[in-house]
C-alpha cells in the first residue's frame, strides 16, 4: 500500500477492484483528455502494471505510470477532503444524489478552492460495495434508461470527466472556511473520529441488544456526520467531547443503562 500526503487542490480518480486492464487504460485516456492525472487503484483483479491498460491508454502513459495501488478504499481516499461515489443502483442511504453535470460544478468549485476531491468508480461486475459508498459525501448517478442502465467503466468515467472539463467555463465558488485557519477535514481525520466513537459505543454496551444490526447502525452514524462538511477543528472538538464523556466512566466497567419509566 502506498501512503499519501495532503497536497493542493486536485481531482483524484479511484477505481475499486477494476477487473479488466483495457478499462483502466480507457479511464486513464479519458483522464488525460480533460487534464486529470491522479489515478488510484484499489485491489485491481489483474497484475499491475498491465500491458493491455497501456495499449488502451493510447499515449496516456504518464497517468498509468503514476497510478498508486492500495489495499483498501479507506486508505486510497484518506487524504481527500470531499468524496463522490458513482452508482446506478438505488442505495438505502440518506445522501445527496447528483447528475454528473451538477457534481462536476461542485467538484470544480472545491478543487479551485484548494480541496482534494475524489471520485469512486466500482468494478465492472457489481459496482461499488455498500462499505465503499458509505465513505462518500455525494452519489453521482447518470440519468440513463432505467431498463438498461449499465455503463462500461471507461464510458462512465468519460461522462463524468467531460462534465468536469466543461465546468471550467463556469467555475462556482467552492465552500471555503478561513476562520481560525481551519480547513475541511480529510477522510483520515473522519475515520479517526468514527473509530473513537464506535469504540466508546461498544464499551458502553450500546450495541449489546442490537448486535445483528450493528453494521447498518454504524453506517447510519457515519452518514449523519458526512452529510455536513466537517472542518478539521470540528473533528478535534468532537473527539475531545467523546474523550471527556468516556472519561466519566469507571475504568473497566460499562455505564449503567438509565432506568426505564
Amino acid at each position: 500500500m502506498t501512503s499519501t500526503a495532503v497536497e493542493p487542490g486536485a481531482l483524484v480518480i479511484v477505481l475499486v477492484e477494476p477487473q479488466i486492464g483495457e478499462n483502466i487504460g480507457a479511464v486513464a485516456r479519458a483522464m488525460l483528455n480533460f487534464g486529470v492525472t491522479e489515478l488510484r487503484l484499489v485491489r485491481p483483479k489483474q497484475a499491475w502494471p498491465n500491458p493491455r491498460a497501456q495499449a488502451m491508454a493510447s499515449g496516456a502513459d504518464a497517468v498509468l505510470e503514476a497510478a498508486r495501488l492500495f489495499d483498501t478504499t479507506e486508505a486510497a481516499v484518506a487524504d481527500l477532503h470531499r468524496l463522490y461515489a458513482t452508482t446506478a443502483r438505488r442505495r438505502d442511504y440518506l445522501k445527496p444524489v447528483a447528475t454528473p453535470r451538477h457534481a462536476a460544478a461542485e467538484m470544480r468549485g472545491f478543487v479551485t478552492g484548494g480541496d482534494r476531491v475524489g471520485i469512486l468508480f466500482g468494478g465492472e461486475r457489481a459496482g461499488l460495495l455498500n462499505e465503499d459508498v458509505v465513505l462518500a459525501h455525494t452519489l453521482i448517478t447518470v440519468p440513463t434508461n432505467r431498463e438498461f442502465f449499465s455503463l462500461n467503466l471507461g464510458q462512465a468515467a468519460l461522462l463524468v470527466l467531460y462534465e468536469y472539463g466543461m465546468s471550467a467555463e463556469d467555475i462556482p465558488r467552492g465552500e471555503r472556511f478561513e476562520m481560525g485557519g481551519t480547513r475541511p477535514a480529510t477522510r483520515a481525520e473522519l475515520y479517526g473520529l468514527f473509530d473513537q466513537l464506535e469504540a466508546e459505543l461498544d464499551e458502553a454496551g450500546f450495541f449489546d441488544n442490537i448486535r445483528t444490526k450493528r453494521e447498518s447502525i454504524v453506517q447510519n452514524i457515519r452518514n449523519s456526520f458526512q452529510r455536513g462538511a466537517l472542518l478539521e477543528q470540528d473533528v478535534r472538538t468532537l473527539r475531545g467531547v467523546i474523550k471527556a464523556i468516556a472519561g466519566k466512566r469507571v475504568p473497566g466497567s460499562r455505564r449503567k443503562k438509565p432506568p426505564t419509566a
